[in-house]
């Protein structure tokens, strides 16, 4: 993998994060992160001012890989790059937008669930796919059986994990990270819940150190 998905599978989760109030939250959300070695985010347009989010986060913490999600249109790519944003992340995989941020040369990752999305992931040449939404759409035997015709792709499983599964996705070889909210909840943002965040980082880095060990 290229150097950037290398890192964000060397952290092996990614929090999907929504943000109300990025001049309040955006900072501190983001130390709280990295006190609790997840030093990734992916800052989605589900809310107004994600752009402003990723740029609040990335000056925080300057060592974090910050990315945006939920992004359908090309303007938010651009919104993103202009903020410092460092990948793409879409829910569905839309050849143009695709094409877009290979243009701009910032790394996105569609989400992908059918053979006909890995067709065309594979004629763009990505090699890590969000597989969304994970559980709904079959969970981690579809993503095991969808890797035999297609082994080129590493798969980020986003939707429906947890503490509970997170082990259990993380061991199959496929998966290289998983994008959750589970410790980035909106109770534990718009409550201010920096410490909860960190220790709920924490364990995810445990298992997810305990699942690599296991392969």
């Amino acid at each position: 993998m290229n150097p950037l998905n290398q890192a964000i599978a060397n952290i092996g989760v990614v929090p999907v994060i929504k943000l109300e109030n990025p001049e309040r939250d955006a900072a501190p959300l983001a130390r709280a992160l990295c006190a609790g070695d997840v030093p990734v985010a992916e800052v989605t347009f589900r809310a107004a001012g994600a752009d402003k989010a990723i740029r609040l986060m990335r000056e925080a913490c300057p060592e974090m890989i910050v990315g945006a999600g939920t992004v359908t249109e090309k303007a938010h790519i651009d919104a993103t790059i202009a903020a410092g944003g460092q990948f793409i992340v879409t829910p569905g995989l839309d050849p143009d937008l695709v094409a877009y941020a290979q243009e701009k040369n910032i790394p996105i990752y569609p989400g992908c669930t059918t053979p006909t999305d890995y067709h065309t992931a594979l004629k763009f040449g990505l090699e890590l796919l969000k597989f969304f939404p994970a559980e709904q759409s079959g969970g981690l035997a579809k993503i095991k059986a969808m890797s035999a015709p297609f082994p080129q792709f590493k798969v980020m499983p986003t939707g429906g994990i947890s503490l509970k599964n997170l082990g259990e996705y993380l061991s199959a070889p496929v998966i290289a990270a998983c994008g959750g909210s589970y410790m980035v909840t909106a109770d534990l943002i718009n409550n201010q819940k920096w410490d909860e965040i960190t220790e709920l980082c924490k364990k995810s880095r445990e298992i997810v150190e305990t699942a690599r060990a296991s392969k």
